[in-house]
């Protein structure tokens, strides 16, 4: 049976709560940048990549060359936990030959990002609880600091983290009461009296920590922090504050986790996005580009005798991630080594960077603290109220955008997108701006 493309909604909407985005995705005819509605032949200009999970853009040739690898990846389903196979060897030899840090050497795979996080949190659990009883302290260790407007997932533990601008992500979900601290984000650009506030509040969510480890005692696993807090406003941090986190995680007994589940393989212009401050953190969890998700940890979890990487069944699944995602994250890596595609991230996130100042200086009234790193970018608007007009009116002209935190837009565009791309969605956000706001 075959659908047509315009009842593919109505189709769906007998089963699902089909409130997603207008055009019906052509998956053929969509094209690097561009997402094509197989209803009218129309083309979107993506610059939100699949919520940052798309590396290098549709129908890339090194991609549809490799269908035969995908197809016969795709054949059957093998539980990756306790049955092996050469391709599966082969996307983790490739995998460490590019992007796993000698010092995560450790590796996870499962299928979904929050349950990334979540099996990350468990290595933190097991790791701390073990050394309590090691120490005669007593099974304890079941508690996370994290941040407010922090998104690390939906499920299970993840709800306890996640705190983002939509309260219906985790309200009326049975949620774990753990130490939740203010944020010291930076606005730009970065001045003295910045600069002077940042501090203060650095200040504040430190003493908030210590204030957490003293009222929990021996009762902290982990601290966890995305690099760049994505859903929850593009907020940026000092390398100074993470430096204070990583001294706090040392001297008191926790893991230092990071959430790089939004931020990896890339979009800074580095493979990870921690990789452009001095601290190193003993886990990272993956996802969205990697197409199949997961964690990595250092050789801390190595303290204590049968940490999870030692002793099986501790951290498990039935499939142990999915093959045919760990083959296409292979050819991924493959393309992003030949065409070079970090550096571009960096370059084109210097296009970006410029535009978004020029952007700011035009609609002074309207865009404020422009901000990015590499191609991972963000711009501010007066309200909520504001930005959301903002998103509707780019959705109508063509342009796929993601709102982020209260009032500001989200660019989130593939690897190897264009100077040429970058520039036509500034022009579709000034000429949307002015139709709604001037």
């Amino acid at each position: 049976m075959t659908i047509d493309s315009k009842n593919v909604r109505a189709t769906l909407g007998k089963h699902i709560l089909a409130d997603g985005y207008e055009p019906v995705m052509d998956m053929e005819k969509s094209h690097g940048s561009w997402l094509v509605d197989e209803r009218d032949g129309s083309e979107y200009l993506d610059m939100f990549s699949m919520f940052a999970s798309g590396a290098v853009g549709y129908n890339h040739p090194d991609i549809l060359a490799g269908k035969d690898r995908l197809a016969a990846a795709a054949l059957y389903k093998p539980t990756l936990s306790d049955i092996y196979n050469v391709q599966y060897a082969e996307f983790v030899e490739a995998f460490s030959n590019t992007a796993i840090p000698e010092y995560l050497p450790h590796t996870f795979f499962i299928e979904g990002g929050a349950l990334g996080v979540e099996n990350a949190l468990k290595v933190a659990f097991d790791w701390k609880v073990r050394k309590n009883m090691e120490n005669g302290k007593g099974e304890k260790g079941g508690k996370i600091i994290h941040f407010k407007q922090a998104f690390h997932g939906r499920t299970g533990y993840t709800l306890s983290l996640t705190n983002t601008t939509d309260p219906r992500k985790t309200m009326y979900f049975p949620k774990f009461d753990w130490p939740r601290i203010d944020i010291p984000k930076l606005s730009f650009p970065i001045t003295d009296i910045v600069l002077e506030n940042v501090e203060k509040n650095e200040k504040i969510a430190i003493d908030q920590i210590k204030s957490a480890i003293s009222n929990n005692p021996d009762d902290i696993a982990a601290l966890i922090i995305e690099p760049i807090q994505g859903e929850g406003g593009d907020n940026h941090f000092r390398d100074n504050f993470f430096v204070a986190l990583r001294q706090l995680c040392d001297e008191n007994e926790m893991l230092f986790i990071m959430d790089e589940v939004q931020t990896g393989i890339g979009i800074t212009g580095k493979w990870w996005a921690h990789q452009h401050n001095s601290v190193k953190p003993d886990i990272i969890s993956f996802g969205k580009k990697t197409q199949v998700c997961g964690l990595l940890a250092g050789k801390r979890v190595e303290e204590v005798d049968k940490n999870v990487f030692s002793e099986s069944s501790r951290i498990n699944s039935t499939f142990g991630g999915n093959l045919a995602d760990m083959v296409r994250f292979h050819i991924i890596l493959e393309i992003i080594e030949k065409e070079n595609l970090i550096e571009n991230a960096k370059n084109m996130g210097a296009v970006l960077k410029k535009e978004l100042q020029f952007l700011s200086e035009e609609f002074p009234a309207y865009v404020t603290n422009p901000r990015g790193l590499g191609l991972f970018a963000a711009f501010d608007l007066p309200s909520q109220t504001e930005r959301d007009k903002v998103i509707d009116g780019l959705l109508k002209n063509k342009l796929l955008m993601l709102p982020s935190g209260d009032d500001a837009i989200r660019f989130r565009p593939h690897l190897n997108v264009t100077s040429e791309d970058l520039k036509t969605s500034i022009d579709i956000i000034k000429s949307t701006i002015k139709a709604t706001l001037n």
